[in-house]
């Protein structure tokens, strides 16, 4: 939400803003909560990223938790400043991030081994350039949309042929998050208006982050389960201070 207090970053150019009053807590930032809410999405990649590395899972791993790094540290840039140049450093890695996702999903049955990534790395490349030059509004969020249902059908077959059922809850997890996610996301998008006028504002895009942080924490950890088991790496579901799981595996030393 725009208005009046004066601000470090100027007036906002990008083609959204959130149901948050701008520059309210410091003039360095235009929407506070929705600029600090990504901190937990960076500490639990950090949480995967250590594990992916400690026990030397595939690299595509160690990747995929660096770019909800990035992700984050984009998101809150952006609404830091609410520009519109920051604003595509937040939407284009969003972008980058699924088509990865696609490709840690898919790789394993997809034949021609340099194809898929091949396509996909071109495919980021074309769309970054046009995301430079044209404002996409509602079109990015459908395309956004369609790369996210893309996972969808190899993803539940994974599920279905995943009998421990540690990790099965890390899938209903993913699912319960995105639910609560989505509901928090439109609410803050839909009654922006009716929000305003209440005393206490929940920061409906604030918990959206929130969400999304463990979101993709669940889904990371349940795909390193399943490609540990394509792998038989012996996979296991342990919990990292009582609360954070993750995966322990036990390669053979042939591996």
């Amino acid at each position: 939400m725009a208005d009046d207090i004066s601000s470090f970053w100027g007036p906002a150019t990008s083609t959204k803003e959130w149901c948050e009053l701008n520059y309210v807590r410091s003039s360095y930032i235009a929407e506070f909560f929705n600029t600090i809410s990504n901190v937990p999405c960076i500490i639990l990649a950090l949480i995967g990223l250590v594990n992916a590395l400690r026990q030397q899972f595939e690299k595509r791993f160690s990747v995929l938790h660096m770019s909800n790094i990035v992700l984050a540290i984009g998101s809150m840039i952006y609404h830091a400043t609410l520009g519109q140049m920051q604003q595509q450093g937040d939407e284009t890695p969003m972008v980058w991030e699924m088509l990865l996702y696609i490709y840690i999903i898919y790789s394993p049955d997809w034949h021609y081994k340099t194809t898929m990534p091949t396509f996909l790395f071109l495919y980021g490349v074309v769309f970054a350039i046009l995301h430079s030059q044209i404002r996409f509004g509602i079109g990015f969020m459908l395309h956004y949309a369609l790369l996210c249902l893309l996972c969808i059908p190899r993803t539940y077959k994974y599920y279905i042929h995943t009998e421990d059922r540690s990790a099965k809850q890390l899938a209903k997890l993913y699912v319960a998050t995105l639910l609560v996610g989505a509901a928090c996301w439109l609410c803050d998008r839909l009654f922006c208006k009716h929000i305003s006028s209440w005393y206490f504002n929940p920061q409906g895009h604030a918990l959206w982050h929130v969400l999304m942080g463990f979101n993709v924490y669940f889904a990371n950890t349940f795909l390193m389960y399943c490609r540990a088991q394509q792998r038989e790496w012996n996979p296991k579901i342990k919990h990292f201070l009582g609360f954070f799981p993750y995966v322990k595996i036990h390669k053979l030393k042939a591996q």
